[in-house]
C-alpha cells in the first residue's frame, strides 16, 4: 500500500494550490509592455513585501520598497553581540512543513532547514512539564502519566465528532477541492461564532473528563504547547491549524529565517522587461524607502505615497502589507479608497500579545547528565510559571548556544510588558530554579539578553492576528479584497497581504498566499492575466472561493 499524500496548507475556505501555481513553467502571467517598468509601491519588508516584490519584478514591474522599521518583519533574526551566527528568532521561529508554498522560497535562495526542538520530539532530546508544582520528566508522550495520554485521546475525539476530521484530512491531502468545501463551507456557519473553549468543553469526550483534563490541555495542549491562550479565539482558527498540519512536523531555519528575504532581496530572476541579473534591491537602490506616512490617489487615477520626510512618489498601484492598525495610527488613508465595510473588518482585527527572552550561553550545557538522576541537566520544559514555555538551540558542543528562556502570550506576555530585558530574565531564572533546583544557569550566560515584546512596538502593535468569534465576515473582507472587479473605481488598485489577513495568522504561509493573490490582482489590475495552462487565485475565485455569511 502507497503511503498517504503529506497535508499541505491547502484551504480549507480556499483550496488554491499555491504551490502548483508557483512553480508551473508558464509562470504566474504577464503585463502588457506598456505596463513594464511601472512603479508599484509595496509598504513593508516582511515576508509579503519582499515575495509579492519579487514576483511583481518578474513580472517586469517595479516595486519600490517602503519599511517604517527593520527589514524582515516579524521574521527577526537578532544577532547576539559578538557573535556573527548566534541567533535569537524573536518572530517567526518554527515552520511547518505543510508551509509549501514559504519553502519554495526557502529552496529558491539556497537555505536550509532543521528539526525544531518543540515537546516531546526527538529534536528536544527531553521535555519537563511542570504544572503547579508536579513536575514529569519524559522523551515521549507515553513517558507522561495516563492523564495525558487521556487528554490527547480525547481531543482527536473532539476533533471527529465536531468536524469530521478524518475526512476533512484525507480531502486536503488529495486536494478534493468539491470534497473538501462540502464539508468544511458548513463548519464556519457552525462554528465562527464558539470559542475554542466551547469547543472542548461541549464535545462528549471532554465531559467524560474532570475539570483537571481541560486545564492541562489549556496548559500543555498538544504539537508546540499550551493553548489556553487560545480558548477565546473562533474555533475555526483553530481547525485550520489542525487540519493544515500547521502545529506539527516543524522546522527552523539555519542560520536565521531572516535569510530567507535577504536573500530573495538580492536573488536575480529571470524576469520580463528588466536585464538578466536584476534583483529587487537593484530596482530599489540597494535599500528602502523609509516609513510611509500617507496614501492618497493622484490626479491620473493611480497613487501617491508620501513618506516620513516629505517625499510623494506617484505609483500604478500600492501593496499593503503592514499590520491592519497602522493604516488608521501611522498611515494617513484616504478614508474613500477603502470601502467603510473593509475599513471595520481593518479596524476590528484584534492582535495577540507576545513575549520572549532569550539569552546566548557558553555551550548546550543542558545536555549534561546529571549523575543524580542521570537525565539531562535541563530539557525543553512546559510550566504554568511565568516563563510557559523554555526552548533550548544547540550550535554544536563547544559552540556559543541559545535558551529561549520564555515564550508567552496574551496575559503572560502582558506581564513582563513593562519590565526591562534584564528583569525578565531574573523572573525567568527565578522560575526555572524551582524547576531545577541546584541547576546553575546563570554562569553559563554570556553577553547580552535578547528580548521582543511585540505589542509595544509602534510597527506592529501586537504579534498576530487572533481571531474573535464572528470575525469570520471580517476576515473574508479582507482576504477577498483582491478580488476587484465589482469594485468602484475609486476603490481599486490598492491592495492587501499578510498573516493578518489570511486564514492562518501567526503562519508565514498566510502571509506568502496573500502576498500572491495580491500580485495576481496588481497584475490584473494592470490590464494582465496568467497563463491559460496555470490560472491564478483569482481565476479560481468563482468556483473556490470562501464561503460568505449572511450580513
Amino acid at each position: 500500500m502507497s503511503d498517504p499524500k503529506p497535508v499541505t496548507a491547502f484551504g480549507p475556505d480556499f483550496p488554491f494550490a499555491y504551490d502548483d501555481w508557483l512553480k508551473h513553467p508558464a509562470g504566474l502571467g504577464h503585463v502588457p509592455e506598456s505596463r513594464f517598468g511601472q512603479e508599484i509601491a509595496v509598504i513593508g519588508a516582511g515576508a509579503a513585501g519582499v515575495i509579492a516584490g519579487h514576483e511583481l519584478m518578474k513580472l517586469g514591474l517595479k516595486p519600490i520598497l517602503y519599511e517604517s522599521g527593520k527589514f524582515g518583519g516579524r521574521l527577526r533574526s537578532e544577532t547576539f553581540e559578538g557573535t556573527e551566527d548566534v541567533i535569537a528568532e524573536l518572530g517567526g521561529m518554527r515552520f511547518p512543513v505543510s508551509s509549501r508554498g514559504f519553502y519554495h522560497y526557502v529552496d529558491l535562495v539556497g537555505l536550509e532547514s532543521a528539526p525544531f526542538p518543540n515537546p516531546l520530539t526527538e529534536a528536544a532530546g527531553s521535555t519537563v512539564i511542570d504544572l503547579e508544582g508536579d513536575t514529569h520528566f519524559a522523551r515521549r508522550l507515553e513517558d507522561l502519566p495516563t492523564l495525558y495520554h487521556e487528554v490527547a485521546v480525547a481531543y482527536r475525539a473532539a476533533l471527529e465528532e465536531h468536524s469530521d476530521f478524518a475526512n476533512l484530512t484525507k480531502a486536503v491531502r488529495d486536494r478534493d477541492t468539491v470534497r473538501l468545501k462540502a464539508i468544511w463551507d458548513p463548519l464556519v456557519e457552525k462554528w465562527d461564532e464558539r470559542t475554542f473553549y466551547d469547543f472542548v468543553v461541549s464535545s462528549k469526550a471532554f465531559q467524560a473528563l474532570s475539570f483537571r483534563h481541560r486545564e492541562v490541555f489549556g496548559q500543555v495542549g498538544f504539537g508546540t504547547g499550551g493553548w489556553d491562550s487560545d480558548f477565546p479565539n473562533s474555533m475555526l482558527e483553530i481547525l485550520r491549524v489542525n487540519l493544515l498540519e500547521l502545529d506539527d512536523h516543524q522546522r527552523y531555519i539555519v542560520g536565521g529565517v531572516e535569510n530567507v528575504l535577504h536573500r530573495l532581496w538580492r536573488h536575480s530572476a529571470d524576469c520580463a522587461h528588466w536585464p538578466k541579473g536584476t534583483t529587487l534591491a537593484d530596482l530599489n537602490g540597494g535599500a528602502t524607502l523609509g516609513r510611509a506616512v500617507k496614501i492618497a490617489r493622484n490626479a491620473v487615477g493611480g497613487f501617491k505615497v508620501t513618506d516620513q520626510w516629505g517625499n510623494a512618489r506617484d505609483y500604478a498601484a500600492v501593496l499593503v502589507t503592514c499590520q491592519s492598525h497602522l493604516l488608521t495610527t501611522s498611515v494617513a488613508v484616504d478614508e474613500e479608497i477603502f470601502d467603510q465595510k473593509l475599513w471595520m473588518a481593518l479596524d476590528r482585527t484584534r492582535y495577540m500579545q507576545a513575549a520572549k527572552t532569550f539569552v546566548m550561553v557558553d555551550r548546550p550545557f543542558w545536555k549534561d547528565i546529571d549523575p543524580a538522576t542521570g537525565r539531562p541537566l535541563l530539557s525543553m520544559t512546559l510550566t504554568d510559571r511565568l516563563t510557559r514555555g523554555s526552548y533550548f538551540f544547540d550550535n554544536g558542543p563547544d559552540k556559543p548556544a541559545v535558551i529561549c528562556l520564555s515564550y508567552s502570550w496574551m496575559t503572560d506576555a502582558l506581564k513582563v510588558l513593562p519590565l526591562s530585558c534584564e528583569k525578565r530574565v531574573e523572573l525567568a531564572l527565578t522560575a526555572l530554579d524551582k524547576i531545577y533546583p541546584g541547576v546553575d544557569i546563570r554562569s553559563h550566560i554570556r553577553g547580552n539578553p535578547i528580548c521582543v515584546s511585540w505589542e509595544a512596538d509602534e510597527n506592529f502593535l501586537g504579534a498576530f492576528k487572533g481571531a474573535l468569534p464572528g470575525h469570520y465576515r471580517y476576515n473574508l473582507r479582507m482576504y477577498g479584497h483582491f478580488m476587484q472587479g465589482q469594485m468602484p473605481k475609486e476603490q481599486r488598485g490598492i491592495f492587501l497581504a499578510g498573516d493578518g489577513i489570511s486564514w492562518t495568522p501567526a503562519w508565514v504561509e498566510g502571509a506568502v498566499q496573500t502576498a500572491l493573490n495580491a500580485v495576481w490582482g496588481v497584475m490584473t489590475h494592470l490590464g494582465g492575466t496568467s497563463h491559460a495552462d496555470n490560472p491564478g487565485p483569482g481565476d479560481l475565485w468563482a468556483t473556490l472561493g470562501p464561503v460568505a455569511l449572511p450580513e
